[in-house]
């Protein structure tokens, strides 16, 4: 039984102290109650936990049986992580876990086809830079996590993300929206394990084996990594004016070490979404593995960042996005010619906020969904192909085409005669119309600068007046 239960129970034992009057200015900044509503054993007989078989998910799953006593489930998903998932089975046995309860799942095609590609019809960029890697991986962590849930009967469902980060918010948006009921059981947020010393504390004494990594201080930052990107933060990372090492980054050739030939590769696109390269047609995740590859080769898309987390404070993070960076500088060229001028300018307006709807952790909510119908509307003629050339960490787009839906017309776009296709007359009065609203607002402002100009107008004198003569006694002037 854990501290807090024990302490639940005495104060219900203890006779009730009278309250102390709080004033309405105290009570209004006091700090509220956390809300651990899975706590204390409240009916919660089975959890879902997102499980990767390393050092704290393992302490997760122990410390879930004893603080709760419950039965635990594990789901350890295949996102591209790169790492091997199948070892997982084998340490959750370990602990106890029954074969019917453990979840190895791939999701790769699913990540990309349902959730990357739909990211990248909109050109998505969180704060202008941000692929948004780790944030579109978390909605299909937390659906899985409730499917589950809901297949094996689970009461709540649990995760390993601290309480200072945006993936506690991701997953729990998730959840809820679509099982609102659902408790969820954050141990980062409950118990006191908050050093390394403690966790390792804790795992010798239940028998959790520690690499030697781990137990000698482990990587100086720590990554996240699925098929769009990988993301490093923490330690000496915190310093946000500390240039990484050079051998921190792990999909990209550095710029100064990539092969000094160009490679130029072509793009297929169908409804916005790559169907192939260089002609051969792929799945969504081979096309975005296949593109890490070549991007990482060249030094494509790396990103050191101090970006705004919504939990209220700021983080420096470094990626590695080769792939993503290349669909979305491709994206843009074929939207180029196959997009009208005002639907463009209007993802492009959308496209900040649609953004921060992912990084929130708001995926699942309408107005996302309402928004992503908007621009997958848009797609229905972004078809074509783009010729993109990689270089030493950039990407110079040479060539697009769109046989079926190009708005680009040579005709009247040529600086040559077009045989009347364009009258260039025409351009006067449109120029003069649109200048209309400057030119009334520059007379209206010459106006005022003549009439501050012109010296103050005196007040009209106003006319002497003379002091009365009292007539004299027509006496006196005889005299």
């Amino acid at each position: 039984m854990s501290k807090s239960v024990k302490a639940t129970k005495a104060t219900k034992a203890a006779p009730a102290p009278k309250a102390k009057p709080v004033s309405t200015a105290a009570a209004s900044v006091a700090p509220a109650a956390p809300a651990v509503a899975a706590k204390a054993g409240q009916g919660v007989k089975k959890v879902v936990l997102a499980y990767s078989g390393g050092l704290d998910t393992s302490i997760i799953l122990k410390w879930l049986q004893d603080e709760y006593g419950c039965e635990v489930v594990t789901f350890t998903a295949d996102i591209g992580q790169g790492e091997e998932i199948e070892p997982a089975r084998a340490k959750a046995l370990k602990m106890g876990i029954k074969p019917e309860n453990i979840f190895i799942e791939d999701l790769r095609e699913e990540f990309v086809r349902d959730f990357v590609f739909p990211m990248f019809r909109a050109n998505a960029l969180y704060e202008g830079e941000y692929l948004l890697g780790t944030s579109i991986a978390r909605p299909l962590i937390a659906k899985r996590l409730i499917e589950i849930a809901k297949k094996t009967k689970g009461d709540a469902i649990s995760h390993g993300a601290t309480g200072k980060g945006n993936d506690q918010v991701r997953f729990e948006l998730g959840a809820y929206a679509l099982l609102p009921g659902v408790k969820v059981i954050a141990p980062w947020r409950e118990w006191d394990l908050l050093s390394r010393e403690k966790l390792l504390a804790y795992a010798d004494k239940h028998g959790i084996p520690v690499d030697f990594k781990k137990r000698k201080g482990g990587a100086p930052y720590s990554m996240d990594a699925n098929l769009l990107h990988i993301s490093y933060e923490g330690g000496v990372l915190e310093d946000p004016n500390f240039e990484p090492e050079a051998n921190m980054w792990r999909l990209t050739n550095s710029p100064e070490k990539a092969p000094g030939k160009a490679q130029v590769i072509e793009l297929t696109y169908v409804k916005g979404d790559v169907v192939a390269i260089d002609g051969v047609k792929m799945s969504p995740a081979t096309v975005l593995t296949k593109l890490n590859e070549i991007g990482g080769k060249h030094g494509i898309g790396r990103l050191d960042k101090v970006e705004n987390r919504y939990v209220g404070m700021k983080s420096r993070g470094c990626y590695e996005t080769p792939g993503g960076t290349i669909l979305l500088s491709g994206h843009r060229a074929i939207e180029s010619i196959t997009l009208d001028r005002e639907v463009l300018a209007l993802k492009d307006d959308l496209m900040p906020r649609y953004a921060r709807m992912i990084y929130n952790g708001y995926w699942f909510s309408p107005e996302r969904e309402l928004l992503q119908g908007l621009i997958d509307k848009s797609q229905e003629t972004v078809n074509g192909t783009v010729k993109l050339k990689l270089y030493k960490g950039t990407i110079l787009v040479v060539g697009r085409e769109s046989k079926t839906d190009s708005l680009f017309d040579a005709k009247i776009s040529t600086f040559d005669d077009d045989g009347g296709a364009y009258n260039q007359a025409d351009a006067a009065g449109f120029i003069k119309l649109n200048a209309l609203r400057l030119r009334i607002g520059a007379n209206v402002k010459a106006q005022r600068s003549a009439s501050a100009k012109k010296p103050a107008t005196k007040p009209a004198a106003k006319p002497a007046v003379k002091k009365a003569v009292a007539a004299k006694p027509a006496a006196k002037a005889a005299k």
